[in-house]
């Protein structure tokens, strides 16, 4: 009989039997309220009637229409509505299958756009678990360890995370860009370098929020170098953030941006977005794929979007995110075990720290694992696993958000006393 790899860690014990909305039902017939959304996928909740409707149509008319073959209009017309909200001057798109796909679409390009060799990353960021891009990921040893050698030509520089270096925001961000500057005179010139990857948010890297001086510092410098700035909004994207991009927060100008996840609503989808100028500067043939810009999920995604719009999810993430930030912050100022409590939208992470300020990663396990006992589904990330993240879909309800806030003021106090 097979089996799944041992390698595959279950984060909870539910075995689920269907989802609607915010909510998924095991096979035992019991609720739970999932803040995870699949990391970040099922924006507009489990098996939203307009993308199930989508995929089902698409279905009975194409499933794979391999997209360096012939062309279908679920690919073409999703093309076209991305123009309406992708940022400015961002007019030429490549689709693929996986975050780390995109991840990797944007690195060649950025190489071949630019003839340099080098590109950096911020500490904290993750981008992906392929080679080129586990090897761009700085939020955890655990996925690049046992598979050097990495790849060579990436450098990594601090991102401004205010409460690991114990400093204010301005400080670690004036940190930030004068070590940024020094990387340049001593690993990678600015002749050598051809992008700065980062996300607006760090996911995996803790759910820590960039800021306008950092962000618009390093547009300063790529304008000046003429680096390319690619903005990893696969988590982030799609609403997620409160604004539809969550580089919006910051009013920087991206060269690429990569998409995934939130964009078509749990069917797997991904791509990158340059202008036609830049994307054309790529070497032809470069860009492809077997399943990239699959019919179904092509159709998901419109849908998807369709309801983003319709019902003001980007809206709706920013007035309840700011309602679950302002209730957790309560539960972690009652909690000496919570060092902080940060977020940007519906992404919001509580960092659990002991009484000398080191990472407690036992109380946040403990923590998320409470917590799905009690009916909440949540995740933990960090670089020691010490954060409980929350991620509900764009389309949760103030009644859901304090549903879930009362079962994690209880998880909390049950966990550290």
């Amino acid at each position: 009989m097979a089996q799944l790899s041992p390698l595959l860690k279950q984060a909870t014990p539910v075995v689920v039997d269907h989802g609607e909305g915010a909510y998924l039902y095991d096979v035992d017939g019991r609720r739970h309220l999932d803040f995870t959304a699949g990391i970040g996928v099922t924006s507009t909740g489990h098996c939203h009637p307009k993308v199930v409707r989508a995929a089902q149509e698409q279905i009975g008319k194409l499933i794979h229409g391999q997209y360096t073959t012939v062309m279908h209009q679920p690919l073409l017309k999703l093309t076209e509505r991305l123009g309406d909200v992708l940022p400015a001057g961002l007019d030429s798109l490549f689709f693929s299958n996986s975050g780390s796909e995109a991840v990797e679409a944007a690195l060649r390009l950025s190489r071949q756009a630019t003839g340099r060799p080098n590109v950096i990353v911020f500490q904290g960021g993750f981008h992906g678990r392929t080679v080129a891009a586990a090897t761009m990921t700085t939020s955890g040893t655990r996925f690049s360890a046992g598979i050097s050698p990495l790849m060579g030509g990436v450098h990594m520089a601090p991102f401004p995370y205010p409460y690991h270096y114990g400093w204010d925001e301005q400080t670690a961000t004036e940190f930030c860009l004068r070590e940024l500057d020094y990387l340049f005179a001593t690993v990678s010139a600015p002749g050598e370098t051809a992008a700065f990857f980062i996300e607006p948010v760090l996911g995996e890297g803790g759910y820590v929020p960039a800021n306008t001086a950092f962000m618009r510092g390093l547009r300063e410098r790529a304008d000046e170098h003429g680096i390319l700035l690619v903005l990893d909004e696969i988590q982030t994207g799609f609403g997620r953030t409160g604004k539809f991009w969550g580089h919006d927060h910051f009013g920087v100008r991206p060269d690429v941006v990569t998409i995934a996840k939130g964009l078509a609503s749990g069917f797997p989808l991904s791509g990158i977005a340059a202008s036609k100028e830049l994307m054309s500067k790529a070497f032809p043939g470069s860009q492809g794929g077997t399943y990239g810009g699959n019919a179904v999920s092509c159709a998901a995604a419109l849908a998807t979007l369709d309801v983003i719009e319709e019902e003001g999810l980007v809206a709706n993430a920013a007035a309840r995110g700011k309602q679950l930030l302002e209730g957790a912050r309560l539960i972690g100022d009652k909690t000496p075990q919570i060092g902080e409590v940060r977020g940007l939208g519906l992404l919001v992470g509580s960092e659990f720290t002991t009484a000398d300020g080191k990472p407690d990663t036992a109380t946040a396990q403990a923590a998320q694992q409470e917590g799905a006992r009690r009916g909440l589904l949540m995740l933990t990330c960090g670089a020691y696993m010490n954060v409980v993240r929350m991620i509900p879909p764009l389309v949760v309800t103030s009644e859901q958000i304090d549903e879930a806030l009362g079962i994690w003021g209880e998880t909390v106090a049950a966990v550290t006393h």
